[in-house]
Order: C-alpha cells, then structure tokens, then sequence
C-alpha cells in the first residue's frame, strides 16, 4: 500500500469519518486484519477558521503548505485535504510536495458523470458555493453547478460552523436542509453534492429526491483506490484532467 497522509481537524469530527472510512474500505478490499497505512495531521481549526473569516488565505495556504510538506517528510506518499472549502489552498499546497494530491473536487465530478449526469446542486460553505475556485472547477468537467439561494445558503453555512463542526446535529437543521435539497431538485439538480465534509454528519440519500453524492466518502475511496494500487506499477494519476474549455 502506499501510505496515505491525511491532512484534516478542519474540522475534526469530519476528519474522524475519513479516518474510519479509509480503514473501513483497506479492510473490505483486502480482507483479513488489513488496515489503511497512514498519517495523520489534525490541526487546530479554531485557527484556520479566523484565517477564513478575515479573508487571510495566503496565511492559510502558508500554513496548510507547510503541513504538507511535514507529511510528506514523515513518508506520506499520497496526501488527502479532509476539507471542501480549503482546497480553495490547492495550488499552494500541490506545489509545496512533491507527492500525488487527491483533489476532491476531481473525484466528485467523476462520480456524477460515471452516474451519467450533469447538473448539480451544492450544498456547501458559503466559501465553496459563492467562490469560483470548487464551482468552477466542476465546470471545467462539463458539469453546471447551481447552488441555494442567499438566505438559504446562509442557512447551510451557518448549521455546518455552528452545529456540524461542534458534533451538533438537530432535527430542525435537517428539516432545512431537506427543503432546501428539493428546491434544489425543483430548480432541475438532477443530484445533491455535499460538499462539505460535515454534512453527510447530518443528511444523506435518504432525504434527497434525487441521488445525493457523499464527497467525504468518494475523496476517501479514491485515496484508497491509489494506495491500494501496486506500488511497483507507475503511480497512477489522483484525478481526471480537466475538461478543455472552449
């Protein structure tokens, strides 16, 4: 296997799915008392999120790049950032390591387009849904990405920094997002990204009129999917190239 550096506490309770979800998957594709090998980096959240706040990405890219690098240095052979909205960071990190980085986004717009669709509806931070760096890159698969309205993206955003990143989970905030994931439907989403990765903490298929995509969960398969792979065959690459636009 190659070793899997796991960059997260971003926040942790998220980070604790890829944890048990990575193991999880190792163990059904091998058998046995197989368990994924790798590293994990929990930073202090409390920290990054005032960098987002006051709009200090360079600082947060800074930082996140450097813990990276550490990763790598202690043997992490493929790195995966268990956060949506700081692969805002993605170029400052990928170009800080030398190893392979699974991009979330990548291995999200594969999976809608293996399922044959192409208009989504995000649910997300409100960094992920209003700013270019995640929509647009679905676009550039060739998917169209549509996102709640601003009241209702206040409402997602809030429940994930103010319950969901706490452990917090309410009925009332399900029902919202519930109603929130059809006017999605309504307005033509053939399927649900949640793009966070505390949300599937909250909602999952079963409360989607259309088919719900779990990016915790796809991030984590693809980054087992390559370390599973042989580590003597070439390493193969963490995401489909981009769709050429035009």
């Amino acid at each position: 296997m190659l070793r899997i550096g796991l960059l997260g506490g971003m926040s942790w309770e998220s980070t604790s799915e890829y944890y048990r979800l990575v193991n999880e998957l190792v163990a059904d594709r091998l058998g046995g008392l197989h368990s994924a090998d790798c590293l994990l980096r929990s930073v202090d959240f409390a920290e990054i999120e005032v960098l987002q706040r006051e709009d200090r990405w360079d600082e947060a890219g800074e930082r996140l790049a450097t813990e990276a690098q550490a990763l790598q240095n202690a043997g992490a052979e493929l790195l995966v950032l268990c956060t949506n909205t700081m692969h805002k960071l993605a170029p400052q990190i990928t170009a800080a390591i030398d190893i392979p980085f699974v991009h979330i986004a990548d291995t999200t717009a594969q999976a809608v387009k293996n399922a044959g669709l192409t208009r989504v509806g995000l649910l997300a931070t409100a960094y992920t849904m209003e700013q270019e760096f995640y929509v647009g890159r679905l676009r550039e698969h060739g998917l169209e990405v549509t996102v709640p309205d601003a009241k209702d993206r206040r409402i997602v955003h809030d429940v994930i920094y103010e319950e969901l990143c706490l452990g917090i989970v309410k009925d009332a905030s399900r029902d919202e997002y519930r109603r929130i994931m059809r006017a999605l439907a309504a307005d033509g989403a053939q399927g649900i990204l949640l793009g966070c990765t505390e949300i599937d903490l909250l909602v999952g298929a079963q409360d989607s009129p259309v088919p719900v995509f779990d990016t915790t969960r796809l991030h984590a398969e693809r980054a087992v999917e390559l370390s599973v792979a042989s580590s003597a065959s070439p390493r193969p690459s963490t995401s489909p190239s981009p769709a050429p636009q035009g």
